[in-house]
């Protein structure tokens, strides 16, 4: 007997996941708790900043994204995001559009770099 594609799977099969269109999926950094300012002074994380920035791993991107890769770090608002959990991780889903940086190893040396570093 053939299996029927409408069928009830069970809660913990795993199935692949593939991004469409211009979607990145990113793994947050986890360094949101205290930080240090350039000159050493300890803020506190619940110090209010005006609107921060934030850096994230690109996991998984769809089959129209021409900018970033899996691997790579981008640069993106918080505030414009919308979040995921697969498989017990939180990750945040966005457009490729609503990302404002990317750091990658692949542009060392190239016209595209700022000169900045990481």
């Amino acid at each position: 007997m053939s299996a029927n594609r409408n069928e009830h799977r069970p809660h913990d099969d795993k199935l692949p996941i593939r991004m469409l269109h211009d979607r990145v999926l990113v793994r947050q950094d986890t360094g949101e708790g205290e930080r240090r300012s350039g000159g050493g002074i300890l803020i506190p994380a619940t110090a209010a900043v005006g609107r921060r920035l934030a850096w994230a791993e690109v996991v998984a991107v769809g089959q129209n994204v021409r900018t970033v890769e899996p691997g790579d770090r981008v640069l993106y608002d918080p505030e414009d995001r919308a979040e995921v959990e697969v498989r017990g991780t939180a990750y945040v889903l966005m457009r490729e559009r609503d990302l404002h940086a990317v750091a990658a190893d692949r542009f060392e040396g190239s016209e595209d770099s700022t000169g900045l570093y990481l």
